[in-house]
């Protein structure tokens, strides 16, 4: 399985980029009910709520990560990031938990052994 990686943006917001860190693990949902956003996927951290949103422009996403509406359909309603780069105005995570063919492709092998 390919990995997919996202641009988180819209961080200065909230608390800017102090709240992460390489390697920390955060949440993202996606916001069925944004008035601006059909396909707005927020990212937040457990201990202090909203910290920024899954980049969906191609003018804010880091080239070689997928925008808001490019993942949208592969990702549950709630799925799991990693940090990996960050910089003066974007951070830039791997998706680790969550992906829709992952859970996919484990149910097929599990079907397999019956």
């Amino acid at each position: 399985m390919k990995e997919k990686y996202i641009t988180i943006t819209g961080m200065n917001h909230y608390y800017g980029i102090r709240p992460f860190s390489v390697g920390k693990r955060v949440k993202c949902i996606k916001e069925k009910n944004n008035p601006y956003d059909d396909e707005a996927i927020k990212v937040v951290m457990k201990e202090i709520g909203t910290v920024g949103y899954v980049a969906n422009s191609p003018y804010t996403a880091a080239t070689g990560t997928l925008s808001a509406g490019r993942i949208y359909e592969k990702v549950k309603k709630k799925f799991i990031v990693e940090v990996m780069f960050i910089t003066s105005s974007k951070v830039i995570c791997r998706v680790v938990e969550g992906l829709k063919e992952q859970d996919e492709k484990e149910h097929d092998v599990e079907l397999a052994f019956f």
